[in-house]
């Protein structure tokens, strides 16, 4: 039975009203300020209006997203730095409690029943009594919402456009009629003829969008915040088509604000980053968060000299030195994102510089192309994505094996970097661009996070965050994480879901594709070894699963919560994330195997080769869209309409696999197949090898003698890790087994999916000599430690609650709120 939930607690509110408005272009102009933790700047916000009020423009044509009616011209060379000076400082740096004055110094006469109350806001869905509904309310202000969390707003303007150097091309005066209106009307028409040029003018755009967001203001816009959102109106305007367009917002970040990250890095240096969290960005910039929102930007961020600047961006910025001990760094996009997407990092970075092992990589890259041969038909088909300048039209880019890298590191890791990681970027980007062709962005930055992070990884567009856990142990973690964030640039980014609840349709497909391109990546092995490497990961994820299943809410292993619902908004666009907010909910892992097993399930029935055409053409088709999972499963279906005799149907599929708790019924028919894999099979034997050494130990006391004659086997690292969990399995095993355990496979030097293992033996045996092994894990894998302090909880043992405590409370300062909120849960 479904309860009441708390929104603040549990659901996500999406408040924009993006149906009214839709923001296509944010220019940002941000210093950093590491003493008081504070980003401060401003940010300009350049609109259309909404699906709901939009009007035809002087053309004739509609100012909505404009699709393709032809192929995309090729890029043209990166934009020259930009860098957007500060406008005029704010006269007022204190928060507004409510509307903010008027431009004029007229005092504030709004209708103060136009703003929602707390409890409305938290709903997410604006009721038309609320949101001041234009068709019932046609005497009230219209009122823009932004999702907006954490922030400190001080001043909202117009912005007059109209004012810009050479901007008389975007207008057509002629047109405009009504005289007391013709300055309002011609600054929106501006603006709707600037976020509609066609893609091979992106240059001129940008530069006209950079500036439009300097120039001066005409006239302050009234404003209030609440918990999860900023709403903006003018005076006398009621309708979306006459609100500004072009609006400049003055707001600083607060140190504790959700969305960025101030720490320090391994090196001990200051940094911040932002860590696509719950709430997004919403607590970086006031945005709109729905996905819908797709929009580009550009921002200028300053900072101290010695700080390094990395954000998704397009171009690979050099920064300009302003004045003594000041840069500015500039980057931008011009492939349209959800706001979400954007990601900023500053911090003493260092680039790990190339070896001379370029060459040889991109030999074998070269032998590589023929396979994509038959697939650039694909790409002479017409994009089905709004107008940009897009790669997949580009005969360059599509050729393009290996976007151009860099990667970026804490002084002190720099040699971990330089020994795997770098070697494998080329390997893992080439493998990927074998399997589905072009890659959506122009380059990528690699940046190894500090120790706080709390994932293995996370991708943005241009760059990939990395957490220092991947590093040791060999190159099998590092190599596969990185191919798990590499596959999200075409599914997450390049195509997005238009409803957040369906992570599935990014983490599942990214999960499926890591193993496939990290195939591809080692070059050396052969189709037997692949498929047994394959198998023997299958088994560990379905471990995974039952035991997420067991010990999690039902709820929570839907993957579509909002079931036939999927996808629906208010009609003023809002929404909500379904459980967004339940803290426990990041280090659940159920989106990922069930969309996993469910993508392998579907390979395994159509033949891999078949479904990874299938997957390409799905890339070529949808690159650059929002998608529901009903458009994979369909055009997947109707590619290969002979899987229609095998009963397989999208409503099969969804009520199998997406809309039902638990381990889905396809899954369990298949059952534990994997266990005749031959990796699996020497682990097995492995095994039983340590269980009747810990026997003979136990039996002869302290008289050892056999057991050091067994020879124990060389294993994989995932081979490592079905040994370990199967041991965990057996109710006692003797400090001395652990002890040649540890020392037998060396496992203080694995990597730390083997290294998580060791210290849940460690302590479920309370083997006092490991909890060393335990307290540095910790500290140093905070992105996987989370449920290492419920076990050392749960064993009531004082040793073990006692190193739980010193090593949250040594860690907790820094460490992500929604870990430190599970773990204290734990603890306390």
């Amino acid at each position: 039975m479904e309860t009441q939930l708390d929104p603040m607690k549990d659901d996500l509110p999406l408040m924009a009203n993006t149906s009214h408005m839709l923001v296509k272009h944010y220019v940002l102009d941000l210093d950093v300020d590491f003493k008081s933790k504070v980003i401060e700047g401003i940010i300009v916000l350049f609109f259309e209006t909404g699906s709901q009020y939009r009007k035809t423009s002087s053309t004739g044509k509609q100012s909505c997203q404009s699709q393709f009616d032809g192929a995309c011209k090729m890029r043209a060379s990166e934009l020259c730095h930009i860098p957007v000076t500060n406008v005029s400082a704010c006269s007022s740096k204190t928060e507004y409690n409510d509307f903010a004055v008027c431009g004029k110094g007229e005092e504030d006469t709004s209708d103060k029943s136009c703003n929602h109350s707390n409890k409305e806001q938290a709903s997410g869905i604006s009721s038309s009594e609320n949101c001041c509904d234009i068709e019932n309310h046609g005497n009230k202000d219209f009122l823009l919402i932004l999702d907006c969390c954490d922030l400190s707003v001080l001043k909202v303007e117009e912005v007059d456009v109209a004012t810009v150097s050479g901007i008389e091309k975007f207008t057509r005066s002629d047109k405009l009629t009504d005289a007391s209106e013709e300055l309002e009307n011609l600054r929106n028409q501006i603006v709707r003829e600037l976020v509609t040029l066609p893609a091979d003018r992106w240059k001129e755009q940008l530069y006209y969008f950079t500036c439009c967001s300097q120039a001066p203001g005409c006239g302050e816009l009234l404003f209030t915040t609440s918990t999860w959102s900023l709403e903006i109106r003018k005076s006398g305007i009621q309708t979306p088509a006459d609100f500004p367009h072009a609006i400049r917002i003055w707001y600083k970040t607060k140190p504790e604000g959700r969305s960025v990250t101030w720490t320090t890095d391994q090196s001990g240096r200051p940094c911040v980053y932002t860590m696509g969290s719950p709430i997004n960005n919403r607590a970086l910039f006031p945005c709109q968060e729905p996905p819908v929102a797709l929009s580009t930007w550009q921002a200028s961020v300053r900072t101290a000299a010695g700080f390094v600047v990395l954000m998704s961006g397009e171009n690979s910025a050099e920064p300009i030195q302003l004045h003594e001990g000041i840069l500015s760094w500039y980057y931008y996009v011009t492939m349209p994102m959800p706001a979400s997407t954007f990601t900023i990092a500053v911090g003493c970075w260092q680039e790990v510089k190339q070896q001379s092992f370029t060459a040889a990589i991109q030999t074998n890259i070269e032998f590589s192309l023929p396979s994509l041969q038959a697939d650039f038909r694909w790409h002479e088909e017409i994009c089905g994505h709004m107008e940009y300048p897009c790669r997949f039209q580009n005969p360059a880019a599509r050729l393009q094996a290996v976007i151009p890298y860099r990667v970026f590191a804490p002084w002190c890791l720099m040699e971990h970097c330089e020994e795997h990681l770098l070697q494998l970027i080329p390997q893992c980007l080439s493998a990927a661009y074998t399997t589905l062709g072009t890659h959506p962005f122009s380059r990528l930055d690699v940046l190894i996070v500090p120790s706080n992070f709390s994932s293995l990884g996370m991708a943005s567009p241009h760059i990939i965050f990395l957490s220092q856990s991947i590093l040791p142990g060999g190159s099998h973690l590092c190599g596969t994480r990185l191919c798990h964030e590499i596959a999200h640039a075409w599914f997450g980014l390049a195509i997005g879901a238009r409803d957040w609840t369906e992570e599935w349709i990014s983490e599942g497909f990214a999960t499926f594709l890591e193993d496939i391109f990290w195939a591809r990546a080692q070059q050396q092995l052969s189709h037997d070894e692949v498929k047994w490497q394959q198998e023997l990961k299958a088994l560990l994820r379905w471990r995974r699963l039952r035991d997420e299943v067991q010990n999690s809410e039902e709820e929570l292993q839907v993957l579509r919560p909002k079931k036939e619902s999927t996808g629906e908004v208010s009609e003023s666009g809002a929404s909500v994330v379904k459980h967004g907010l339940k803290a426990e909910k990041i280090f659940m892992q159920v989106h990922y195997l069930k969309g996993y097993f469910l993508l392998r399930s579907l390979a395994r029935t159509i033949g891999e080769a078949s479904y990874l055409a299938s997957l390409r053409k799905f890339v070529h088709k949808f690159h650059g869209q929002l998608v529901l999972s009903q458009d994979f499963l369909r055009m997947l279906l109707e590619d290969i309409p002979e899987q229609k005799k095998s009963g397989l149907t999208v409503e099969s599929i969804v009520q199998n696999w997406l809309d039902t708790s638990g381990i889905p019924k396809p899954l369990l028919e298949e059952g534990e197949t994997w266990e005749e894999c031959q990796l699996v099979q020497q682990v097995r034997g492995e095994v039983t090898k340590w269980i009747q050494t810990n026997q003979r130990i136990r039996k002869s006391g302290k008289k050892k003698r056999k057991q050091d004659e067994v020879v124990f086997q060389k294993l994989l690292p995932d081979q490592l890790v079905l040994l370990l969990e199967s041991l965990l399995e057996e109710k006692t095993l003797c400090p001395r087994i652990l002890q040649c355990l540890e020392k037998t496979y060396q496992l203080r030097e694995q990597d730390a999916e083997v290294r998580h293992r060791w210290c849940e033996l460690v302590v479920k045996h309370k083997y006092v000599p490991g909890y060393g092994d335990v307290e540095k894990f910790l500290r140093d894998d905070q992105a996987m430690g989370v449920y290492l302090y419920g076990e050392l909880m749960v064993n009531e043992d004082v040793k073990q609650q006692e190193l739980a405590h010193k090593c949250f409370a040594a860690a907790r300062e820094h460490m992500d709120v929604s870990s430190a909120k599970v773990v204290a849960e734990m603890l306390f």
